[in-house]
């Protein structure tokens, strides 16, 4: 129980990202059945069909809805019982759990009411909307509105229509995507694209209204928006909606085109959907990390000044040559406590212990160590951006490339953790208990794969094309997962300045992961300028990662 309640936090954080997600694509394939693939089904020649598939990932969102909730739920109550001294039915009476009961059984009563037999009545949609609203609302009375002391009525009906936008517009995606492979005709495309521009639409417009008076009551003023870590991450969030509403500008064109001329290619559309959908998702986990962290306005002390950003951001020559490992600070501890330990003719104690929750020393050979790291990092990914960049431009041989990625995480894994096996005490499995640890082998695991598999599919040992969009695939999900990552250093100002540095780090790594996906899925111009882009992603992270600094 000690070690569920250690990795609460980061667990919490995951369970929350999927959440949001089966949600919002429950709540979309609702609105996209009501409004979009039932009204039309008649005019449509594979009408029906596609209302059955609609139908069928609908539910199955629900059911993946009722999973995640069940496990976020039941890891908060478990947390809450081994804290508290109060039994299961005390702790379910908390408005956490009555919420997320509340959103299990309407997923739950969901997908018999998707079910052929009462779809075909008069009021079944009627019934699906009111189901989606409830869900709706109960979700709301999980988010920081909830908890506000005052305005917290507005703030409820803005997180509602937060999450209806979301729901409307990225939840929805996958719908259109699965109806633009399923119709085969311009009339049906035409029919589709142009509805569900308008359901767009309203989505973004109900996020930008939203977005912007939960900006004004959550952050509150410029400060409050560059110098705290609940800032910073809205403006990830915002980074990555301009980049949705560029894919969704350049889909309403090719909608616009299509009504004019019925021979236009669909292609772009399909393509720049899949990515409005990947980079959709990664904002739900962006949302999912912000609840970890109080509103800007809560954090009146200990916020970063532009000063402070500028002094560590000041350019400074990598550093390329280590501290000993005898001078880090829990090297020294340890030490210290087997003299101590050896005096008294006793075991001695272990300096860390991983998953304890007390938060390791730290002094300026550490944070030399962890800069070290970082910056070979960045010169192992400038490198890589840089032969895919001469590879792209006619280099064969540099085929290769991706093996360098394996040299990087064997690297990491010696590195990263300096106290943890092979460099340290604490044993190899132990560990696992760190977050921090446990988080650094997850980026590590997903490192070899997508090496392995981009090396294997260059090279030809591997020829299926979906084997090729593992690459990508992974990593925009290493730079998603890079939203969620955290350090355990207990000043607060050393930890923003740190998120600073990564969530710039996260974005590019989303943005190197779907221009290869484009590369690979779109033909003609566009892929061709995604394929210059995305190893040029890849060299301004390894730019970022030489000019990063703890101090």
């Amino acid at each position: 129980m000690e070690l569920l309640v250690d990795i609460f936090g980061y667990l919490s954080i995951i369970l929350h990202g999927l959440t949001i997600v089966a949600q919002s694509m429950t709540l979309g394939g609702i609105l996209f059945l009501v409004f979009l693939a039932r009204p039309f089904a008649h005019m449509l020649e594979q009408g029906a069909d596609l209302e059955r598939r609609i139908t069928r990932l609908t539910i199955y969102s629900a059911i993946g809805l009722v999973i995640a909730e069940l496990a976020g739920v039941g890891l908060q109550v478990a947390v809450v019982m081994s804290t508290v001294d109060l039994g299961f039915f005390d702790v379910m009476q908390a408005p956490f759990a009555m919420a997320g009961t509340v959103k299990i059984l309407c997923a739950i009563l969901l997908i018999p009411c998707l079910s052929a037999r009462i779809a075909s009545r008069p009021l079944s949609a009627v019934l699906l909307l009111l189901l989606g609203a409830a869900e709706l609302t109960a979700a709301t009375f999980t988010t920081h509105a909830y908890a506000r002391l005052s305005d917290n009525v507005l703030l409820l009906l803005v997180e509602g229509l937060h999450q209806f936008g979301a729901a409307i517009w990225v939840g929805a995606i996958p719908c259109f995507v699965l109806a633009l492979g399923r119709l085969h005709d311009a009339n049906g495309w035409r029919l589709v694209g142009a509805r569900f521009s308008r359901m767009s639409m309203i989505g973004v417009t109900s996020i930008v209204i939203s977005g912007a008076v939960m900006s004004l009551y959550y952050i509150g003023s410029m400060q409050g928006f560059y110098g705290t870590a609940y800032g910073v991450m809205v403006g990830a969030k915002i980074a990555m909606f301009l980049a949705l509403l560029a894919l969704g500008a350049g889909n309403l064109m090719v909608t616009e085109r299509l009504r004019k001329n019925q021979d236009t290619s669909v292609i772009r559309l399909r393509r720049f959907a899949e990515v409005e959908i990947g980079i959709g998702f990664t904002i739900f986990f962006a949302a999912a990390s912000l609840t970890s962290v109080p509103p800007a306005v809560d954090l009146t002390t200990d916020r970063v000044t532009l000063h402070e950003i500028a002094v560590r951001n000041a350019p400074a020559w990598p550093r390329l040559t280590s501290p000993d490992h005898d001078q880090l600070a829990i090297s020294e501890m340890q030490s210290q406590l087997d003299k101590e330990a050896q005096q008294r003719g006793q075991v001695a104690a272990q300096a860390n212990v991983p998953g304890s929750g007390i938060l390791p020393p730290r002094n300026a050979d550490d944070i030399a160590w962890s800069e070290y790291n970082h910056h070979w990092a960045g010169i192992f990914v400038l490198l890589i951006g840089f032969l895919a960049l001469l590879n792209r431009a006619g280099v064969g041989w540099l085929k290769h490339w991706p093996l360098l990625f394996l040299l990087m995480a064997g690297f990491l894994l010696v590195r990263s953790d300096p106290e943890v096996w092979p460099m340290g005490s604490e044993g190899f499995w132990i560990a696992w208990r760190d977050v921090e640890v446990a988080q650094h082998r997850f980026f590590v695991a997903l490192i070899i794969l997508f090496g392995v598999f981009e090396w294997a599919v260059r090279t030809g040992h591997l020829r299926s094309p979906k084997a090729a969009l593992v690459f990508p695939l992974l990593v925009s999900v290493g730079g998603a997962m890079l939203l969620t990552h955290s350090h355990q250093i207990s000043n607060v100002k050393d930890q923003m300045l740190i998120e600073l540095t990564h969530t710039p780090l996260a974005l590019a790594g989303v943005a190197a992961g779907w221009a290869r996906w484009l590369e690979l899925r779109l033909p003609g111009r566009g892929g061709r300028i995604a394929g210059w882009v995305w190893p040029m992603c890849f060299m301004l992270v390894g730019v970022i990662l030489l000019w990063y600094r703890e101090a």
